[in-house]
Protein backbone atom coordinates (compact mmCIF):
# COMPACT_ATOMS: atom_id res chain seq x y z
CA UNK A 1 0.00 0.00 0.00
CA UNK A 2 1.20 3.46 -0.96
CA UNK A 3 1.56 5.82 2.38
CA UNK A 4 -0.04 8.64 2.85
CA UNK A 5 1.33 12.34 2.18
CA UNK A 6 1.22 12.61 6.26
CA UNK A 7 2.40 9.29 7.08
CA UNK A 8 6.13 9.60 5.07
CA UNK A 9 9.10 10.58 6.31
CA UNK A 10 10.36 13.95 6.69
CA UNK A 11 13.73 13.37 4.93
CA UNK A 12 14.77 10.27 2.87
CA UNK A 13 17.68 8.02 4.15
CA UNK A 14 19.39 8.85 1.15
CA UNK A 15 19.44 12.22 2.52
CA UNK A 16 20.31 11.39 6.10
CA UNK A 17 23.23 8.97 5.10
CA UNK A 18 24.24 12.47 3.06
CA UNK A 19 24.12 14.59 6.36
CA UNK A 20 25.71 12.39 8.37
CA UNK A 21 28.61 11.59 6.26
CA UNK A 22 29.14 15.89 6.64
CA UNK A 23 28.29 16.27 9.77
CA UNK A 24 30.34 18.16 12.60
CA UNK A 25 32.90 15.40 14.12
CA UNK A 26 31.15 16.07 17.53
CA UNK A 27 27.62 15.47 16.40
CA UNK A 28 26.36 12.20 15.98
CA UNK A 29 23.06 11.90 14.08
CA UNK A 30 19.89 9.10 13.77
CA UNK A 31 17.65 8.77 11.45
CA UNK A 32 14.56 7.41 13.61
CA UNK A 33 10.61 6.90 12.84
CA UNK A 34 11.78 9.45 9.45
CA UNK A 35 12.76 11.74 12.57
CA UNK A 36 16.77 13.09 12.58
CA UNK A 37 17.85 13.50 16.16
CA UNK A 38 20.82 14.19 17.83
CA UNK A 39 22.29 11.37 19.65
CA UNK A 40 23.85 13.21 22.45
CA UNK A 41 21.17 15.20 23.72
CA UNK A 42 20.90 19.34 22.28
CA UNK A 43 22.85 20.58 19.77
CA UNK A 44 24.61 24.12 20.37
CA UNK A 45 24.46 26.68 17.72
CA UNK A 46 28.04 26.47 16.54
CA UNK A 47 27.59 22.98 15.53
CA UNK A 48 24.25 23.49 13.97
CA UNK A 49 24.86 26.29 11.68
CA UNK A 50 28.11 23.87 10.27
CA UNK A 51 25.82 21.57 10.02
CA UNK A 52 23.39 23.64 8.51
CA UNK A 53 25.64 24.82 5.60
CA UNK A 54 26.78 20.98 5.09
CA UNK A 55 23.34 19.51 4.54
CA UNK A 56 22.29 18.94 1.12
CA UNK A 57 20.19 20.95 -0.89
CA UNK A 58 17.05 18.62 -0.19
CA UNK A 59 17.13 19.16 3.32
CA UNK A 60 16.27 22.36 5.32
CA UNK A 61 17.42 21.92 9.06
CA UNK A 62 15.82 24.25 11.91
CA UNK A 63 17.36 24.61 15.47
CA UNK A 64 14.03 25.42 18.01
CA UNK A 65 14.39 25.56 21.03
CA UNK A 66 17.54 23.34 20.97
CA UNK A 67 16.39 20.86 18.95
CA UNK A 68 17.34 19.66 15.36
CA UNK A 69 14.49 19.61 13.34
CA UNK A 70 13.71 19.46 9.20
CA UNK A 71 11.76 21.58 7.25
CA UNK A 72 9.88 19.24 5.28
CA UNK A 73 10.13 20.39 1.27
CA UNK A 74 6.91 22.45 0.49
CA UNK A 75 4.17 20.94 -2.10
CA UNK A 76 2.00 22.30 -5.09
CA UNK A 77 -0.83 23.60 -2.51
CA UNK A 78 1.91 24.88 -0.22
CA UNK A 79 3.33 27.10 -2.74
CA UNK A 80 -0.10 28.20 -4.37
CA UNK A 81 -1.30 29.22 -0.86
CA UNK A 82 2.09 31.51 0.08
CA UNK A 83 2.05 32.71 -3.21
CA UNK A 84 -1.98 33.67 -2.72
CA UNK A 85 -0.67 35.35 0.61
CA UNK A 86 2.30 37.25 -1.24
CA UNK A 87 -0.41 38.66 -3.33
CA UNK A 88 -3.04 39.77 -0.84
CA UNK A 89 0.48 41.54 1.10
CA UNK A 90 1.20 43.35 -1.55
CA UNK A 91 -2.03 44.54 -2.91
CA UNK A 92 -2.62 46.18 0.92
CA UNK A 93 0.81 47.10 1.76
CA UNK A 94 3.29 47.56 -1.18
CA UNK A 95 5.88 49.29 1.44
CA UNK A 96 6.11 45.72 2.88
CA UNK A 97 7.48 42.00 1.35
CA UNK A 98 6.82 38.84 2.29
CA UNK A 99 10.32 37.25 2.39
CA UNK A 100 10.21 33.77 1.80
CA UNK A 101 12.61 30.58 4.03
CA UNK A 102 14.44 34.15 5.21
CA UNK A 103 16.60 32.41 8.28
CA UNK A 104 16.26 33.70 11.81
CA UNK A 105 17.48 34.44 15.20
CA UNK A 106 14.25 33.40 16.70
CA UNK A 107 14.18 32.77 20.61
CA UNK A 108 17.87 34.36 21.26
CA UNK A 109 17.71 32.93 25.17
CA UNK A 110 18.41 29.61 23.44
CA UNK A 111 20.26 30.49 20.06
CA UNK A 112 17.24 28.91 18.05
CA UNK A 113 17.31 29.25 14.24
CA UNK A 114 14.48 29.11 11.92
CA UNK A 115 13.09 29.53 8.73
CA UNK A 116 9.64 30.52 8.53
CA UNK A 117 7.61 30.26 5.50
CA UNK A 118 6.88 34.29 5.19
CA UNK A 119 8.48 36.66 7.34
CA UNK A 120 6.64 40.18 6.75
CA UNK A 121 9.26 43.12 6.78
CA UNK A 122 9.62 46.39 5.65
CA UNK A 123 10.65 46.61 1.79
CA UNK A 124 14.93 46.30 2.26
CA UNK A 125 14.86 45.00 5.62
CA UNK A 126 16.73 42.22 5.05
CA UNK A 127 19.62 44.35 3.03
CA UNK A 128 23.19 43.22 4.50
CA UNK A 129 22.26 41.32 7.01
CA UNK A 130 23.54 37.46 7.29
CA UNK A 131 22.02 34.46 6.49
CA UNK A 132 20.58 34.19 10.14
CA UNK A 133 19.14 37.93 10.89
CA UNK A 134 17.50 39.67 13.64
CA UNK A 135 13.91 39.59 13.86
CA UNK A 136 13.64 43.03 15.34
CA UNK A 137 11.63 44.73 12.81
CA UNK A 138 9.37 41.74 11.83
CA UNK A 139 5.95 42.83 11.63
CA UNK A 140 4.52 38.88 10.65
CA UNK A 141 5.78 35.36 10.82
CA UNK A 142 3.84 32.98 8.81
CA UNK A 143 3.35 28.97 8.91
CA UNK A 144 2.03 26.51 6.31
CA UNK A 145 1.18 23.84 7.41
CA UNK A 146 2.57 20.42 5.78
CA UNK A 147 1.35 17.18 5.93
CA UNK A 148 3.58 15.58 8.05
CA UNK A 149 4.05 13.80 11.14
CA UNK A 150 5.84 16.78 12.90
CA UNK A 151 3.76 19.75 11.89
CA UNK A 152 1.61 20.10 15.38
CA UNK A 153 4.83 19.95 17.43
CA UNK A 154 6.32 22.00 15.14
CA UNK A 155 4.05 24.54 13.63
CA UNK A 156 1.28 24.75 16.04
CA UNK A 157 3.16 24.64 19.49
CA UNK A 158 7.14 24.99 19.30
CA UNK A 159 7.61 27.84 16.67
CA UNK A 160 4.02 29.65 18.62
CA UNK A 161 5.79 29.71 21.69
CA UNK A 162 9.49 30.83 20.17
CA UNK A 163 7.60 33.68 18.22
CA UNK A 164 5.44 34.65 21.27
CA UNK A 165 8.79 34.60 23.59
CA UNK A 166 10.99 37.07 20.93
CA UNK A 167 8.22 39.15 20.50
CA UNK A 168 6.90 39.00 17.04
CA UNK A 169 4.03 40.78 16.78
CA UNK A 170 1.69 38.44 14.79
CA UNK A 171 2.15 35.05 13.51
CA UNK A 172 0.04 33.77 10.92
CA UNK A 173 -0.68 30.03 11.46
CA UNK A 174 -2.29 28.36 7.61
CA UNK A 175 -3.25 25.33 8.78
CA UNK A 176 -3.68 22.65 5.78
CA UNK A 177 -5.22 20.20 7.98
CA UNK A 178 -8.19 21.99 9.67
CA UNK A 179 -8.46 24.06 6.93
CA UNK A 180 -8.64 27.64 9.51
CA UNK A 181 -6.21 30.52 9.36
CA UNK A 182 -5.08 31.71 13.35
CA UNK A 183 -4.28 35.29 14.21
CA UNK A 184 -1.81 35.09 16.98
CA UNK A 185 -0.90 38.72 18.30
CA UNK A 186 0.01 40.70 21.22
CA UNK A 187 2.98 38.24 22.84
CA UNK A 188 3.31 38.42 25.99
CA UNK A 189 5.57 36.24 29.04
CA UNK A 190 6.19 33.87 25.80
CA UNK A 191 2.93 33.32 25.01
CA UNK A 192 0.30 35.32 22.60
CA UNK A 193 -3.11 36.67 24.11
CA UNK A 194 -4.90 37.00 21.24
CA UNK A 195 -5.48 33.94 18.56
CA UNK A 196 -8.72 33.68 17.03
CA UNK A 197 -9.30 31.09 14.23
CA UNK A 198 -11.19 31.42 10.95
CA UNK A 199 -12.21 29.21 8.16
CA UNK A 200 -11.04 29.16 4.67
CA UNK A 201 -13.79 32.09 3.20
CA UNK A 202 -14.07 34.43 5.98
CA UNK A 203 -12.59 37.68 5.97
CA UNK A 204 -9.67 38.17 8.20
CA UNK A 205 -8.17 40.81 9.81
CA UNK A 206 -4.75 40.99 10.68
CA UNK A 207 -3.81 43.34 13.39
CA UNK A 208 -1.57 45.89 13.83
CA UNK A 209 1.03 46.55 12.87
CA UNK A 210 0.42 45.05 9.64
CA UNK A 211 -2.95 46.50 9.39
CA UNK A 212 -4.22 43.89 6.33
CA UNK A 213 -7.62 41.96 6.02
CA UNK A 214 -7.56 38.86 3.75
CA UNK A 215 -10.25 36.97 1.75
CA UNK A 216 -9.85 33.75 2.03
CA UNK A 217 -11.95 32.50 -0.81
CA UNK A 218 -9.36 31.33 -2.33
CA UNK A 219 -7.97 28.89 -0.15
CA UNK A 220 -11.07 27.01 -0.70
CA UNK A 221 -9.49 25.47 -3.93
CA UNK A 222 -6.68 24.02 -1.47
CA UNK A 223 -9.22 22.21 0.48
CA UNK A 224 -8.74 18.94 -0.57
Amino acid sequence: MTPSTADRPEMSIEDFDELARKAPRNVKLEFIGGRLVVKHGRIDVEDFEELARRAPETVTLELINGKLRVKPVPDGDHGEIYMWLMRQCMQHRPDLGLYPEQGLLIDTYRKGRARPDGALAPIGHFAGQEEWAHPNGVLMLVEITSHDSDTHRRDRIEKRGAYATDGIPVYLLIDRDNHTLTVFSRPKHGRYEEHPSYAYGDTVPLPDPVGITLDTERLKDFAH
